[in-house]
């Protein structure tokens, strides 16, 4: 059996994000899928590398002023279903928690994370309104919402109830080639390009926003160079800028005597290096849907620290090294680690073990498998 799929990926931002780095590697899955003809709503910056990775999509760019959010969210109400119609979909995949409402296609909705409840605080004030009430109405009325993670499908069902079809949770993969320990043969090119110099450092990456608990990271690091020089704790992030107001105002005025440099967003080819190279990377978030950074960084062989918050020891297992989220609890975690050596590379042998299980050919035979449940649960 086959089935037809139209995949809106008009969400994608232009610095790619966590959506855009879901789709860059499920769309060429599910595009080389026996079972899937598949095809994909996009923006037309996004048509290059849609082609070359997914040469057997059809793709479908969509007018250059859906680019703004509000008439993105019109066209998905409005263009979206006639897109559906013309293509003969027998399913509507929605990565980004919002979905067409007027359409008899079948319809996927991939909910990555319910922060927005729990956390509602960490997010702005129409933010979290607006995906409350989205995440409300993917439940009530999808064929299948899809979650990377079991933490996050007990939290939709926890705050919305239980949903109309059984949630689906799919973990997300990684690139076991680009992130790995040979990225780090790239080493002195990628430090060059980042104008990082031959010093060990400490990694973060993420979006500078306030989940990603980047203010105590601070305060940890800080503290730890002033009582323990011989360390060396030096913290680099490579992130966007978020709304941690705060975290951000701290960043952009460092002074060269400050244990930390924000490098801000760091292009997709430089990443894997970065990561690899660093003594370990630091990421204590205090709640995520997935936590992409913590698997990226366990497939290049380094060690990680982060929480037990929610859908990180999911992804993390018994190889993360876990914190308390406040700048004491992981002041002492980094220096133990920073201090141990050995402890280091066991970790990092482990890590990489660890993510050669997560797959993304994994996640795209399941949401195979949740589209072709969708149309049974449509019909």
């Amino acid at each position: 059996m086959s089935v037809t799929v139209l995949l809106d990926a008009t969400s994608v931002p232009a610095d790619s994000g966590g959506v855009g780095r879901y789709l860059r590697e499920l769309v060429p899955v599910l595009s080389r899928h026996a079972e899937v003809d598949l095809h994909v709503a996009c923006q037309r910056r996004d048509v290059t590398w849609l082609r070359e990775g997914s040469p057997a999509a059809v793709l479908h760019p969509v007018p250059e002023r859906t680019t703004s959010v509000p008439l993105r969210l019109l066209w998905e109400q409005l263009g979206l279903p006639r897109l559906a119609r013309r293509v003969g979909a027998d399913v509507v995949h929605s990565p980004h928690y919002t979905m067409p409402l007027l359409t008899r296609r079948a319809r996927v909705v991939t909910l990555h994370d319910a922060t927005f409840f729990s956390h509602p605080d960490l997010h702005g004030r129409l933010k979290g309104p607006f995906f409350r009430r989205w995440i409300r109405i993917a439940a009530r009325r999808a064929d299948r919402c899809i979650t990377p993670s079991r933490a996050t499908a007990d939290e939709v069902v926890r705050w919305t109830g239980r949903p109309k079809a059984p949630l689906v949770v799919s973990l997300h993969g990684v690139d076991t080639v680009r992130y790995s320990p040979e990225a780090r043969r790239t080493e002195a090119a990628a430090r060059a390009a980042l104008g990082l110099g031959d010093d060990a450092y400490v990694a973060f990456v993420g979006t500078i926003e306030p989940r990603k608990n980047v203010g105590p990271l601070l305060d940890a690091v800080s503290a730890l160079a002033a009582r323990r020089p011989d360390l060396r704790p030096r913290l680099v992030l490579a992130g966007g800028r978020g709304w941690d107001d705060a975290a951000v105002a701290r960043l952009e005025g460092a002074s060269p005597s400050d244990p930390w440099r924000w490098l801000g967003y760091v292009d997709e080819e430089l990443l894997p290096a970065f990561v690899a190279s660093s003594a370990l990377v630091a990421y204590p978030s205090v709640g995520e849907g997935f936590g992409l950074p913590i698997l990226e960084a366990l497939a290049s062989g380094v060690p990680v620290v982060t929480t037990d918050r929610l859908a990180a020891p999911e992804v993390g297992g018994d190889v993360a090294v876990y914190s308390e989220p406040d700048a004491g609890a992981l002041e002492a975690v980094l220096e133990a680690l920073l201090d141990d050596a050995p402890r280091r590379e066991q970790l990092g042998v482990l890590g990489r073990r660890r993510a050669l299980t997560f797959t993304w050919q994994r996640t795209g035979d399941e949401h195979v498998a949740a589209y072709l449940a969708a149309t049974g649960a449509a019909s």
